[in-house]
């Protein structure tokens, strides 16, 4: 789906809100705050098949608190931060949710973990009023709303959604290096599904057929029946759906076979660690990215005593999942600070819809929403593996 007609969707949809009967208003949770703190909670995977993920994102996340505290807080009152551990299982975190919703009486979810472990507890959070925050997962449940579900106007997604990163990168690409026979292996869950939806619409709009798609089940480390079938298939592009392992496993395969083929990664994988743990096997790489991946050794100003400040406290080199986790926060004290004294979930929900922009110490694309648009922006970059690290190959892409 296009940017102007999701747009356009969401426009008419907000025409219908606007007509819905007053008893169809939004319900905002108050819980959560008092005079001296704001209770935020979060799910991430701390034990299972993507903690490479989850702990470094709860480790930015408690950076970003820490830090916001030490300056006093948001309008006086200290973030306190729950963190469960889902073990990227859905049941796990429908458990985690309903905890912190009941026991720790979160006023807010910020930056929950996973497309299927945060579709899981969705209706959960949005039936108690607790607002959903820039959850770590780009699938477009977390930021398109039914206007005839006002619960629905509670969820706010500040990262590239994997439909229209794919798109944009898959468009450059193809266009770039005149490929023929497009090929994807995606995760067999809502991620897969969504990185699927941007390949096949691509290729729609580009009038070309993919020459294979193929799948595999979340948390599988065998890759090479994927591989020798799209091998087999003459594909010269392949698109991953996957993650963190699945990249490195799927090049290793590549490489076993001798097969020569251009690979690139939705926006999961576009991490430091692919090609820090798969090394040779994985230069060339390219992915769909946010935000350029700072190094410390050439990082400057505040970024690079980001990066010194972050290895301190957890002992190890801050990742683009550091940097996603430390955001997440860093962008709900912005709008709740936005919101004012008087802090109350319609206040938060109002301050989140006014427009106001948050820029982080990044220089990423800024954060902005709207009544009528829950998503902060869908400008893409391509990055290569270049190295043994990422490097910027093309900026500022749309599809």
């Amino acid at each position: 789906m296009s940017r102007s007609f999701n747009a356009f969707g969401l426009a008419i949809g907000a025409v219908a809100l606007s007509c819905l009967p007053a008893t169809a208003q939004t319900k905002v949770t108050n819980e959560g705050i008092s005079a001296t703190e704001i209770v935020i909670g979060t799910h991430q995977d701390l034990s299972g098949p993507i903690k490479g993920w989850g702990v470094p994102v709860s480790n930015g996340m408690k950076m970003a608190v820490e830090e916001i505290n030490a300056a006093g807080g948001v309008q006086g009152r200290k973030i306190r931060l729950v963190v469960e551990d889902s073990g990227y299982d859905p049941k796990k975190a429908v458990l985690a949710s309903q905890k912190l919703i009941e026991r720790d009486k979160i006023f807010a979810m910020v930056g929950p973990m996973g497309s299927p472990t945060v579709l899981a507890a969705q209706d959960i959070l949005l039936d108690a009023g607790v607002l959903q925050l820039f959850p770590l997962t780009a699938a477009e449940f977390t930021f398109k709303f039914d206007p005839a579900k006002p619960q629905e106007r509670l969820k706010f997604n500040n990262l590239l959604p994997y439909v229209e990163s794919t798109r944009a990168a898959l468009k450059y690409m193809m266009e770039w290096k005149n490929f023929k026979k497009p090929c994807i292996m995606h995760q067999d869950d809502e991620y897969g599904k969504n990185v699927l939806d941007g390949f096949n619409q691509q290729l729609g709009a580009m009038k070309v057929q993919p020459a294979s798609v193929t799948s595999y089940k979340r948390g599988a480390s065998d890759f090479s029946a994927q591989v020798a079938k799209m091998k087999s298939d003459g594909c010269d592009l392949v698109v991953l759906g996957a993650v963190l392992r699945e990249p490195i496993g799927a090049m290793t395969e590549a490489r076993k076979l001798g097969w020569d083929v251009t690979f690139l990664g939705a926006t999961p994988t576009n991490v430091m660690e692919v090609p820090m743990l798969g090394k040779e096997a994985v230069e060339g790489l390219y992915a769909a990215s946010g935000f350029e991946i700072p190094y410390e050794d050439t990082a400057k100003g505040k970024v690079k005593d980001w990066l010194v400040n972050y290895k301190k406290m957890f002992g190890t080199d801050a990742n683009t999942q550091a940097i996603i986790g430390y955001n997440a926060v860093m962008t709900f004290a912005f709008y709740a600070d936005k919101a004012g004294k008087d802090l109350t979930g319609q206040k938060m929900l109002d301050s989140l819809e006014s427009g106001d922009k948050f820029l982080d110490i990044f220089n990423s694309p800024p954060t902005k929403f709207s009544k009528t648009d829950h998503l902060a922006n869908t400008i893409t970059q391509v990055q290569q593996v270049k190295g043994g690290r990422w490097v910027l190959v093309k900026d500022n892409l749309m599809f």
